[in-house]
């Protein structure tokens, strides 16, 4: 596990891997952000709380996460540490939490270069390796830090690539607010789902149920 200390006699080289413009992502977000393409301002605090590779006081910038694929979009919120049932064998979200949320597409507008952590390569050049991107979130204050690192190295990255933990091989991806120029996405207004209706939930269960999860319906 690479937890080290970085060094700090050499340069950092990262890999860069360009995001077209024109690409189609996927967001799952809360309805607060009705705004498809809106970035999120929100700073978490260093040490507590927060996500993998959110910004801080230290680097303050506003960011937005995403996925090539809706599932990928789905199962990086919905799916994190969820046990299968005992009785089941399925993984079972509650409405209650998954009602939050709806799954939006949105398109690039402007090429994009992302940091690639996808490979053994790319996070060596980060001097890192799966640690990086598969820990768990008591970890998160350290990976913070580290995205931190990569910005101040690599100020040409429009953001960061990764592997799925929760749906590899499939890629997630992470957008610095403050690097893609203004505007940097459009939204596809026909390609939205709500969580908190059930039609809505209905069609994600169709896609999780591969993975052998679902969102529970309400009865009512």
């Amino acid at each position: 596990m690479a937890r080290q200390i970085p060094p700090t006699g050499a340069a950092m080289e990262p890999l860069l891997h360009e995001l077209p413009a024109g690409t189609l992502l996927w967001r799952l977000h809360t309805h607060k952000y009705e705004d498809a393409t809106a970035f999120n301002p929100t700073l978490a605090h260093e040490f507590f709380r927060g996500s993998r590779f959110d910004a801080t006081e230290k680097d303050r910038y506003p960011y937005l996460y995403a996925a090539l694929d809706p599932v990928t979009a789905i199962c990086e919120v919905l799916l994190r540490s969820v046990e299968f049932d005992d009785a089941t064998g399925i993984r079972l979200v509650p409405w209650a939490q998954a009602s939050r949320y709806r799954l939006s597409a949105v398109r690039t507008i402007r090429d994009v270069d992302l940091v690639d952590l996808t490979t053994a390569e790319g996070l060596a050049a980060v001097w890192q390796d799966t640690w990086l991107v598969d820990c768990e979130e008591d970890e998160y204050p350290k990976t913070r830090y580290w995205a931190r690192l990569i910005r101040e190295h690599c100020p040409a990255a429009g953001g960061l690539l990764w592997q799925s933990k929760r749906y590899r091989p499939r890629t997630a991806l992470q957008l610095f607010g403050d690097r893609c120029g203004p505007g940097p996405l459009a939204v596809e207004p026909d390609r939205m789902l709500r969580l908190d209706e059930v039609d809505g939930v209905r069609e994600v269960n169709a896609l999780l149920a591969p993975l052998r999860a679902r969102i529970s319906v309400p009865e009512h």
